[in-house]
């Protein structure tokens, strides 16, 4: 039995803290590995959750059999109606840190890039926060779809008779948002961009939701379901440029890949959301199990 990273599926974690990382020249995926999963603070006292995450062609490399079977870089960009872009913006590995408190999530960072400093370096890195019980920078509440935490593992991890099982998808994406265009609309207005009503995120009804919605755009079918995934979404910036962090798991690439596209508007149908919030960064990583990771944990005594 193969077991996902517990920290994807953490909650009440006011504090959180992402690193994107690049391999120096000469070092290789293994030794970073080792690295990141001998931290101090990967003991449970120390009160942080830390998931680790790695580009897929290095991560298949190292583990063939270990990830999910279409699990890929994400190359190029997407290209949707009216040229919009989502663009891609690979590095080697991601390192999610995140806590009850800034302190311990900002000390945890700081051993993070002592250990891999020989190693690796920091290519990126971004503190997310959450906005108003659950909202997100646009007022409208995030995750609405999340499945309960009792089934999120299920959904977003590759199942126990599978390839790469309890292993995930991530995308992580970079989007600001243009917060005078979007609060000079009307409640109305938003409600339409987005689908669902602004106070208790009903959905509207789909005889009246225009096909723009961002609900309309973001529900993917395949074969007449609807695959579902797991959002960690958080707000992120400050006053002057802020947005939304996409941290999307899901046990294949297919379904986000997808639903990017769909957002893009390849079809011909742009997402109204993308009116408003404008991707800057993208980037698709495999999620380890546990059971994997635990191959390069060093006793105490090594």
């Amino acid at each position: 039995m193969r077991f996902p990273q517990a920290g994807i599926f953490a909650v009440g974690t006011p504090e959180n803290d992402y690193l994107e990382l690049d391999l120096l020249p000469g070092a290789d995926l293994a030794s970073l590995v080792k690295a990141l999963v001998n931290l101090g603070s990967f003991r449970t006292e120390i009160g942080v959750n830390i998931v680790l995450a790695f580009k897929p062609s290095l991560w298949r490399y190292l583990h063939p059999d270990d990830l999910p079977v279409d699990a890929a870089d994400w190359q190029e960009p997407i290209v949707g109606a009216d040229g919009f872009t989502m663009p891609t913006t690979p590095h080697d590995a991601w390192v999610w840190v995140s806590g009850p408190d800034r302190a311990t999530v900002f000390d945890t960072i700081l051993e993070i890039r002592n250990v891999i400093d020989k190693i690796a370096s920091v290519a990126t890195e971004v503190t997310g926060w959450h906005y108003r019980e659950g909202r997100d920078l646009t007022g409208f509440i995030d995750g609405t779809e999340n499945p309960q935490l009792i089934q999120a593992p299920a959904i977003a991890t590759v199942p126990a008779d599978q390839p790469g099982a309890g292993s995930c998808i991530l995308i992580f994406q970079k989007w600001r948002h243009d917060i005078a265009a979007w609060t000079g609309l009307t409640t109305k207005a938003q409600e339409d961009v987005i689908g669902r009503s602004k106070a208790d995120s009903v959905e509207i009804p789909d005889d009246v939701k225009p096909p723009t919605s961002h609900v309309a755009r973001t529900t993917v079918d395949r074969d007449g379901e609807e695959p579902k995934i797991f959002r960690h979404n958080v707000a992120y910036g400050d006053t002057g440029e802020h947005g939304t962090l996409f941290v999307g798991f899901s046990c294949d690439q297919w379904r986000q890949m997808e639903m990017l596209r769909r957002m893009a508007g390849v079809d011909g149908i742009r997402d109204a959301l993308t009116r408003f919030t404008t991707p800057v960064s993208g980037a698709a990583y495999v999620v380890p199990s546990t059971s994997v990771l635990a191959l390069y944990v060093q006793d105490d005594d090594d």
